[in-house]
Parts: C-alpha cells; structure tokens; sequence
C-alpha cells in the first residue's frame, strides 16, 4: 500500500507517538474480532407505524429470545411477557404499573426492574467494546450505568453498587434510569437498520416514520416507488404532486399532507365542489374501513371522492406533457385521454375498444383533451407552490438523500426495493436518456445520481425522470410493463387492469441469474439479494425465500391493504453473526393492546442459512475499512521506529 507522506503527516496529528499508534492498532485489530453486530431489515411499511414502531422496539422478535437467553427457567412466561413490554414501551408501561403497586411496593419493584435490565444490558453488549457502549448508553447516566454493568465481575463492593441502586430509586431517578437503559437495549440488540423502500402510502403516518428514523442510531433507505413520488413532489414535480394527492384521496389519508405537512388543499376542494358536484363519483370513493366511514358524513365522503377524481383528470393531462417530451419513455400507451370516443362512451386500449363505467370529464375539452382548464393551473400552481416549501417535507426528503439511495451493497448483499429490469433471456434491459445508454448496475447509478442533482438544484419544475421512476417499463421502482390506473378507475374489464410484471420477478428464482446479479454489483455469488415492492402471497404458497437463499423478499404485506392478500402482517429479516433468519409476523393489533395485555406479535422464524461459522467484524464492509486503517496506521508506525517522522508528546 502506497500512502503519501502528506496523508502520514496529517494522521500523526491524531495519533502523535508510537504509544499512541501502537495502541490503536491493538484496539482495531481486537475490534475485528468481535462478533458482527445485527442488522435488521424492514420493507413496505406503507405509513403503518404502530407496526413498524413496534417491530422497531421487539427487534423483529430478538429482544423476547434474549430476554429467554438472559432468564430461562428463572421467569415465568407471564413475567418475561411484562420485562418484554416495559423494555418496548417503558415509559407507558411504567405509567400504567404505577397504579397497580403501592409506593413502597413500587420502589421495590424498581429495584428488581433495574437489576433485571441491567443482565439484559450486559448480554446485549457482550459483542462490543466498551467504548461502543459507552456512546450507546444515555450520556446523563453513562458513567453509573457502566459501573453497575460491569459489577459481576467483583464482589468486593457489593455495598457499594447496593448504594448506588437505593440512591438511584430514592432520589426519584429510578423511572429515568429504567426508560434509559431499554432505550440502551433497543440500540444494543440492533447493530443497523435497513429500510428496502416504501415508507410513503396507503397507511396514515409516514410522517411518523420519518421522525422515528430522524432519531435512529444508525440507518440507511433504499428507495421506493412510493418515496419517488414524495421525493419528486417535494422537488417541484407536478405529476408526482398529483399521485400523492390522488394516492392520499384514494386511501383517506389527506389529513397527511394538509395537516402533517401544511399543505393546504382548499384550491382543489374548490375545484372539485364546483366542477363535480353533480358527479356521484362512483369510482373515486375513498377505501374506508367500518370505523372510518363512521367518522364522516356522507356529503364529507362526497367531498374526498371528488377531490380524488379532480385530481386524477390533472394528473393524466399532466402527464401526456411528458410522454410527448421524451418520446424514448415508450409510454404513449398512458395517454387515454385522447382515446375516448365521449358519444360512444368506449376508450381504445392497446387497439381494442373497451365499454367506460363513467364518462363525465366536464373539465376536458374534445377537441383539446388534455389542455388544463384555467382552474386546474390555479391548482397545480398552488399545490407545486406549498410542496416545495413544507419544511416539514423538506427534513423528510434530506433524510431520503442523505440516507438513502437506489440500491445498498452491505455485507456481501444486495439490498434493491423493486428490480433490475431484465429481458425474458435475463439480460440487463437499455434505457435511453438523452441519446445514452445505460443498463444494469449502470442504470441504477444513473437513476440515483439523477435524483441526487435535481434535489441540489435551483430548479424547481416538472422533470419527466420521476414520472418514468414511478411507472417506466425500465424503472428499478417500478417493474412492469404499464401502470394501468386509468382502467381501474373507468374501465370494468378487468382483463384491462392487468400489469404485466418485468421477466426479474420470474427469474430471481433461478439461482445462476441471481448469481449474475450478485457479480454485477462487485459482490460474490455467495450473497443475497433482498427485495421489496411485491408482496409475499403466502396464502398461495408463495415462499419468500427463493432461489436456493440467493433471493429473499420481505414485502409480505405490512400495509392493512394487503392484510387479505398475504395472510399475516409481514416480514423482516436479520443478520446476526450466525447469518440470515427471516421472521413472519402476525397481524399487529394495536399498541394500546399490547400495553394492556402485555401481547406482542407473534413470530415465525425460519433461518436462510444453514451451517455457516460464526462471522466476525473481520468479514464485514466495516472490517475491511477496519483493516486497511491498521495498515495506514502500522505504515505511520514504521515512520517513527525509522525516525522519519518525528513523535510528538
């Protein structure tokens, strides 16, 4: 290895001496022999953060088999159930025990509590330094907590670490110490986060998503169809800003982006009370559960209706702007609009006449079908206007860019929301772009560094990149042939609504393609690749793991809208040092009941890999960035021992 003299000199400005450069080799090289931390990967949350937020908390289930570890026979099922709840939820839960105990009785309580936490503590930090747990555990209470954590290893001064847990309860600090030390747990348990896409849409708090992982400890996003969407329409993109609206109407989630994002959407409910409001809107009613469509009247259901509609009618017009622009996006097949015969109420599709179900367009002039009305430019303007300016919206996307990315290489696996578009015979499908073009790994750099410089742009305006990202036949996000959501909407035959799936849903089966796949992104056919995007029919036998391992995919239908679909409430996978186990979970309830009843997702566990030795830090990405640190340092080493560079002390 060749290092320049003037990268030793700025590296001896750290590690100044042979003692201090010796030393940080010997921690670096112990470090690498440590076990590999877990990482937790999660996929399709579609907003439904009750779920993710406890799945975040129970660790996909590892906390629960820790906690078995730790206590065994020790603790009865119906104890080991409450130390699980007050670990996920403490300060709740603590709320909630404090009504059943005396104070004494608590203050005992507590005592137990803390001494229960703190094994818990200790086996979850085993596989790391203590200066690792030093920076993990609450900066208010690092130096105590460690002092007790480490206390099994002498018993001279019972007294005194018996001294410390009666001060602690007896100043009133016992609550803080026990929220403090299962928050501490939580980050123990999991190393690393990874989120394979869509956090956006169908359920009702993304936003809520986004602050959680604001907070994470250590995290990185692989992007969605869905998150393009909300990425573009923060970036100015009218048609992603008509999905989003559209999308939020269809599932009663407005309150997302009025409320939450302070968005206002009076300009369109003005539209569409005006231009509909002799309209039933059959088609564009919202997708209301039996406790929702208690909470509106019907003239309030009427109004969500015919926002969608409105909204629907300008994204389609919208979006035939882009289809002539950029003729190379092959999605002339998208403009409908043009293909309505209004006397006839029939539309040609792919060359064949279909009856409509609906065929009140009273904004679309015949003649000129997908010119926007004066008042739908009043809209878009004023929408485009308040998007790009949410500050809200604006933490959310920067999290997205500077956290998030196309595709993840980590640890050996690929980490891909949707697909690489292949051919039928797998090879890697071209894309043209400004008379470039790109396929394969290639393509999803070009899509990502796409995206990275319209977000640093001055430019706020329409970019036909989100538009092909959201339903492109070559879109990693996407995977299809044609999004067909003006037939679903108008036509009832729903041979018309089929999306023909991209040949890589088909061939991620085959091992030698996975393998191709593998080695296209520099890595060995030894790893994974782990999708999202399509959801695990596991009421149909399909299995999520696939390929002889070399596949897994853990959509499996976190989203309630796909609760009929999949049969359960999704997947999430980890990677401990043993290697990959994926878990499939129940519905969750609520987290209402799981504070009450002490209830938790019950999961299935099943292990990708079979007969692997124990992977160290050694074997990971951050091994390797680990190793070739010690050779820079054992290089400045050599300097000093040579007199070449001088110590300093």
């Amino acid at each position: 290895m060749h290092i320049s003299r003037e990268h030793l000199e700025l590296l001896s400005q750290n590690f100044r001496n042979i003692n201090e450069t010796t030393k940080e080799i010997i921690n670096l090289e112990a470090i690498l022999s440590l076990p590999k931390g877990t990482e937790h990967f999660i996929s399709d949350i579609h907003g439904e953060y009750e779920a993710f937020d406890h799945i975040l908390r129970n660790g996909s289930g590892v906390i629960k088999e820790k906690l078995k570890e730790v206590f065994g026979n020790r603790l009865q099922k119906k104890e080991l159930n409450l130390l699980a709840t007050i670990i996920y939820y403490p300060e709740e839960k603590l709320n909630l025990l404090k009504k059943e105990f005396t104070i004494s009785e608590y203050k005992e309580y507590q005592k137990i509590l803390l001494l229960r936490l703190l094994e818990v503590t200790q086996i979850a930090a085993r596989k790391y330094t203590r200066s690792k747990v030093r920076k993990i555990l609450p900066k208010d209470f690092d130096y105590i907590i460690e002092e007790l954590l480490y206390k099994m290893q002498t018993r001279d001064k019972e007294d005194y670490y018996e001294k410390i847990l009666e001060n602690i309860i007896e100043l009133g600090a016992g609550d803080k110490f026990i929220i403090e030390l299962s928050l501490s747990i939580h980050k123990l348990i999991i190393d690393h986060l990874h989120i394979v896409g869509d956090i956006y849409d169908r359920g009702p708090f993304p936003d809520k998503i986004m602050d959680r992982l604001l907070e994470y400890h250590s995290v990185d996003i692989q992007w969605g169809n869905h998150d393009m969407l909300w990425i573009g329409a923060y970036l100015g993109d009218r048609i992603s800003i008509a999905n989003v609206v559209r999308i939020c109407a269809r599932y009663d989630n407005l309150d997302i982006i009025e409320d939450r994002y302070g968005i206002s959407l009076r300009s369109l409910l003005n539209l569409s009370e005006t231009v509909y409001k002799d309209d039933p809107c059959k088609e564009f009613l919202p997708k209301l559960s039996k406790n929702d469509e208690l909470k509106y009247s019907e003239h309030e259901i009427m109004q969500i209706a015919r926002m969608h509609k409105a909204m629907a009618i300008i994204q389609f017009k919208l979006e035939k702007q882009i289809i002539d622009k950029y003729p190379e996006f092959n999605l002339e097949s998208r403009a409908l609009l043009g293909n309505i015969d209004f006397n006839k109420k029939t539309v040609l599709i792919r060359g064949k006449i279909y009856p409509m179900s609906s065929c009140d367009f009273p904004t679309i002039d015949i003649k000129n079908p997908y010119k926007l009305t004066k008042e739908e430019e009043k809209v878009v303007t004023k929408l485009k206007e308040l998007f790009i300016t949410s500050e809200k919206l604006k933490k959310h996307i920067e999290l997205f860019i500077n956290k998030g990315a196309m595709y993840k290489c980590y640890n050996g696996n690929l980490l891909i929301h949707g697909c690489m578009p292949v051919d039928k015979e797998g090879n890697f499908q071209e894309f043209i772009y400004e008379k470039k073009k790109y396929s394969g790994r290639e393509l999803l750099d070009f899509f990502d560094k796409k995206v990275r410089s319209i977000f640093y742009s001055d430019r706020r305006e329409d970019n036909g990149l989100f538009f092909y990202l959201w339903q492109g036949e070559c879109s990693p996000l996407f995977g299809k042939r044609d999004m067909t959501t003006f037939e679903r909407y108008f036509v009832e035959d729903k041979t018309t609504h089929e999306e023909v799936k991209n040949a890589y849903y088909k061939l991620r089966d085959n091992e030698e393609f996975c393998v191709k796949l593998l080695k296209e992104f520099g890595l060995s056919g030894e790893g994974h690749i782990i999708n999202g995007h399509t959801p695990v029919k596991e009421t149909k036998g399909e299995d999520p793991i696939k390929a002889n391992g070399r596949t897994i995919v853990i959509d499996g239908g976190m989203s309630k809208a796909y609760h009929k679909t999949t049969g359960h409430g999704g997947y999430t996978l980890t990677y401990n040092s043993y290697g990959l186990q994926i878990m499939s979970h129940d519905i969750f309830q609520s987290k209402k009941k799981a504070l009450k009843d002490e209830t938790d997702i019950v999961s299935t566990r099943r292990v990708v890999d079979k007969k692997l030795s124990r992977k160290k830090v050694s074997d990971t990405d951050n091994g390797l960035r680990t190793k070739k640190q010690i050779e820079v340092l054992k290089l400045l080493l050599e300097e000093y021992r040579k007199g070449t560079m001088v110590e300093k002390f």
